[in-house]
C-alpha cells in the first residue's frame, strides 16, 4: 500500500510496519522493486521505509500524520490503538480496516476520544472489507446497529453494505431453520441461547435495511 500510494504520487514518505520479518522482507523487495521502476522513469529513490515494529511500538511522536492499521482482526486493532496511545494526539488522521468485531472497534473509538468521519465497503473476491476514517473528536452512536454495520454507511445506504445485509440475512435464517428443524427432542440449552441470539441479529439485520430504505 504505501509502495502504491508512492508511485501515485499521493505521499511524500511513508514507514511500513510489521511485527513479522516474512512481511517485511516482503516489503523489501516491493521497494526494490520501485525503485527499480522509479529508477527507468527518472524519478528519485523509493521514499518508504521499512521497519519492525509491533504495532506502533517503534513509531516516533512526529513521525507520521496518518497511520493505517489493516489485514487483522478487530480485536488487534484495538490492541495496537491502545498500546499506541502516547501517539493518539500527534496523528491526524487514523485508516482502520477490521477484518472481524467491527462492532467493538466502534465501541473502542467512541469511548476512547476519537470520531468517525467517513466509512466504505467494499466487496473483493465473495469477501466484504469495511475501511474506517477517524480522527480524534467525539461520537455518540446509541444504537446497535451504528455500531455493528456503520452509522456513515447507514446514512448513506451504501449499496456494498445491502449486498451485505442481504447475505447476512440469508446466512443467519438458515441456521435458524437448521436449527428449528432440529431433533424431535427440541433445542438443548446451548441450542436455544444460540437460537435467540440469532434472533436478535436478524431482528438487527431488518432494522439496518428498513433504515435505508
Amino acid at each position: 500500500m504505501p509502495v502504491y500510494l508512492a508511485q501515485t504520487g499521493r505521499i511524500r514518505s511513508a514507514l511500513a510496519m510489521d511485527v513479522r520479518t516474512g512481511p517485511l522482507e516482503r516489503a523489501k523487495e516491493h521497494i526494490r522493486e520501485y525503485e527499480a521502476w522509479a529508477a527507468d522513469g527518472g524519478i528519485h529513490a523509493c521514499p518508504v521505509e521499512a521497519r519492525l515494529s509491533d504495532g506502533l511500538k517503534e513509531l516516533k511522536a512526529g513521525e507520521a500524520d496518518t497511520v493505517i492499521i489493516a489485514g487483522m482482526g478487530g480485536g488487534l486493532v484495538i490492541r495496537i490503538l491502545e498500546e499506541g496511545r502516547c501517539l493518539w494526539d500527534s496523528v491526524d488522521h487514523w485508516i482502520l480496516s477490521p477484518q472481524s468485531d467491527l462492532d467493538q472497534v466502534r465501541h473502542f473509538l467512541e469511548a476512547n476520544g476519537f470520531v468517525i468521519l467517513d466509512e466504505a465497503m467494499v466487496k473483493e473476491e465473495g469477501k466484504f472489507y469495511t475501511i474506517m476514517s477517524a480522527a480524534r473528536g467525539r461520537m455518540q452512536y446509541g444504537r446497535q446497529i451504528q455500531y455493528l454495520y456503520g452509522a456513515r454507511l447507514l446514512e448513506k445506504r451504501d449499496p456494498v453494505l445491502r449486498q451485505y445485509l442481504d447475505k447476512e440475512r440469508e446466512r443467519v435464517g438458515k441456521i435458524c431453520r437448521e436449527l428449528e428443524a432440529g431433533g424431535t427432542g427440541g433445542m438443548t440449552k446451548d441450542q436455544s441461547r444460540a437460537y435467540e441470539a440469532l434472533m436478535q441479529e436478524l431482528s438487527w439485520i431488518k432494522e439496518a435495511k428498513d433504515e435505508m430504505r
